[in-house]
This record gives structure tokens, sequence and C-alpha cells, in this order.
């Protein structure tokens, strides 16, 4: 693969290009977007020109590029986080209809959460969280049910990093969140409000797959202050349940897991 004068190689630069487009940037110039990934413009000039004869970049109606839709159509194709959407869907419509507020299911990719699938309900708490995003694992109840779900040497290298405080509600601190993960690990679930929306609280569960390993989390987002759990947590274990059944683990609830995979 030829590398560039910086070292890096051409996938890396093609790589860098199409991670550049976010929800808040879904569509850029290609001035803009050398500016943005800090590549010469003549240089991604071309590689534009390659991504866009590809398909995996297209044009808009402004001048500007986005990202195509083959790339769509390619992450479908046999993707386990396809199959694990489609599984997880009726079980997540049947919490839905039940706490009537956002509900989301979400992935461990590196050390952040990767949300795969929301359903929405008009005029319900604030959500942040949309299908493809990611939030750091230690201020959102999904990040907190997948770290508390892991092995110790992984928990220890997330703890021993400088963690992000994003509300005063944010724990950041290594002992205090050894204390709330062994919680989350007792009970089942992790509930916590405001860490990183001020006027939200979080409720997640584990999802388990063949093995007996965590490979999701179920979670839905109430406002600060409405906060039922007694019909909450049963409604979001007996879909986790269900989803886990059906991705192949025969799993009681409750007990110990070992590593969630990364996608």
């Amino acid at each position: 693969m030829a590398n560039s004068r910086s070292g890096d190689s051409l996938l890396s630069r093609l790589v860098t290009i199409l991670d550049a487009f976010d929800s808040h940037r879904s569509s850029m110039t290609i001035s803009a977007l050398s500016r943005r990934v800090g590549i010469p413009l003549a240089t991604t000039h071309r590689l534009v020109v390659q991504l866009l004869d590809e398909r995996l970049l297209e044009r808009d109606a402004d001048g500007g590029v986005r990202l195509g839709i083959r790339l769509w159509e390619l992450a479908s194709r046999g993707s386990r986080t396809t199959d694990l959407r489609e599984i997880a869907l009726p079980f997540m419509e049947d919490v839905h209809a039940i706490v009537q507020q956002h509900t989301t299911l979400s992935l461990l990719d590196s050390e952040n959460v990767l949300y795969i699938e929301r359903l929405t309900t008009r005029g319900s708490a604030v959500n942040i969280t949309q299908i493809a995003g990611r939030l750091p694992i230690h201020a959102c109840s999904s990040g907190l049910v997948l770290l508390a779900y892991s092995p110790p040497e992984f928990q220890d290298d997330v703890l021993g990093r400088e963690l992000v405080r994003y509300t005063e509600h944010t724990v950041t601190e290594p002992a205090a969140l050894r204390r709330l993960l062994a919680g989350i690990r007792q009970l089942g679930h992790a509930s916590v409000p405001g860490i990183i929306v001020p006027n939200t609280t979080g409720i997640a569960v584990p999802v388990f797959e063949r093995g007996d390993l965590v490979i999701a989390a179920l979670n839905v987002i109430v406002p600060f202050g409405e906060e039922d759990l007694r019909a909450t947590v049963p409604a979001l274990k007996t879909a986790a349940h269900g989803i886990s059944r059906a991705l192949g683990s025969d799993r009681p609830r409750g007990g110990t897991s070992r590593m969630p995979r990364a996608v």
C-alpha cells in the first residue's frame, strides 16, 4: 500500500476522509474537507474523485460531497450489527410501547459506545444518542453496563485514564466508579441520572450472546425525576433475555459474564 510523505497509507487517508463526516457535518466542500482532515487540498481532491467514482461518496445538490449510499449497502451485507438489530427490534418495540421513552441498542466499539438502533418518542426526554453515533463509555448507562460486565484488565485500562466530567453527576474517580460498576453487576442493570445530559436518566441492561459474552446494552432514556424502575427494569430485562436467547445464550438472568466484544 503506497504511503504519503507523512507516512500515512492510501487506505488510512481514505478512511480518514470517510470518517470526517458525522451528524453535524454530513456534507462538506472539498476545501472544507481538506481543512478538517489535514490533508493537502490537491491530495484530498484526488482521493475524493476516486471515492466518487466508487460511489463511496456522492455529490449533493449544493455541490458538496457526502457519504454515498454504497457504504450503507456494503455495511448491510452480513454485518453482525444488521443481524443483531433485526433480532432485537421486536423486543425493543415491546419496551418502547411500555415505557413510551427513547429506547436504544448499543455495542462496545474500542472504548466507546456505538449506537446501532434507536426508537424515539415525540416530546419525550432530551436524547443525544443517534444511530451510528458514539458516547464515552463512562458517561452513559449503556457504557457503564458494558464496562461493568467486562474483565478486570479492561476496566483497569479504562479507569486508569483521565476521564472527562460532563456534568456534576459524571463519575470519574476510579474508586467511586468501581463501586458503581459493582452495584450494576449486583442489580443486573444501571440507572444513572444526569451523567451526560443533566435532565435525563439512563437505564440499561446487558444483552448476551452464545458463550455468555456481553454483546450489547439495551437502554431507555427518561426525564430526570420521572423514573419508574419497578416497571422499566423488568421490561428491559425481559426484552434483553429474549434477545439473548435468540442469539444463542442459555444464560439465566443474573450472574457474571466475559468480555463484551467490539464490532
